[in-house]
């Protein structure tokens, strides 16, 4: 391995510290106590260092969130595959997304929530939040009949998806009816 290759794979390995410590942090205080200078004390690098690889906060959210994009596109396929006929899997869709929101709060809140930076719905949209996306729509797509867009469709689940997980954190929804409010919104908006 050349001295490069190795400064590469030092670099790589720093940076999914940095991004893994901030995560854990978020997700145990809050993002409001992920800054630099705790981030530089955990991990045992010097501030600059942090700064090396991002230049502040925002990109560290930003690089959380395409973390978070990834796994909860595996999440949802994982359900998906596992599901049997059309009605089947949009509802393991809502509950693998919903499950996603209440297991990772910070991770939810760094995609959907907080600046990350990051572009949504554009030609530059980051290729992690785009595979997200298809992994919902690649289920919702076979529900739509054919007379709405597919991806509008998509939309519009995952903004009710999006409603209830974010309520249901807030606690503004009683949790014991939650499976109730999947079999609803796969019911009359999914129509299967």
């Amino acid at each position: 391995m050349s001295v490069q290759e190795r400064k590469q794979r030092e670099r790589a390995e720093r940076e999914r510290l940095i991004v893994a410590t901030a995560r854990e942090l978020a997700e145990q205080q809050g993002w409001d106590a992920v800054t630099t200078r705790r981030l530089a004390e955990r991990i045992e690098y010097s501030q600059p260092v942090l700064y090396s690889h991002f230049r502040g906060k925002r990109e560290i959210i930003g690089a959380v969130a395409l973390e978070g994009a990834a796994e909860m596109a595996v999440a949802v396929r994982a359900a998906t595959s596992a599901a049997n006929g059309p009605r089947e899997r949009v509802a393991a869709l809502a509950r693998a997304y919903l499950d996603f929101a209440a297991r990772n709060p910070a991770v939810y809140d760094a995609l959907f929530q907080l600046d990350g930076g990051l572009a949504y719905a554009q030609e530059d949209t980051p290729e992690p939040l785009k595979d997200a996306f298809a992994a919902l729509m690649e289920t919702l797509g076979e529900v739509t009949g054919g007379s709405v867009d597919p991806g509008l469709f998509t939309e519009v689940f995952w903004a009710a998806l999006h409603g209830l997980a974010t309520l249901t954190r807030a606690g503004r929804l009683l949790p014991e009816d939650a499976e109730q409010r999947v079999d609803l919104l796969v019911d009359r908006l999914a129509m299967v």
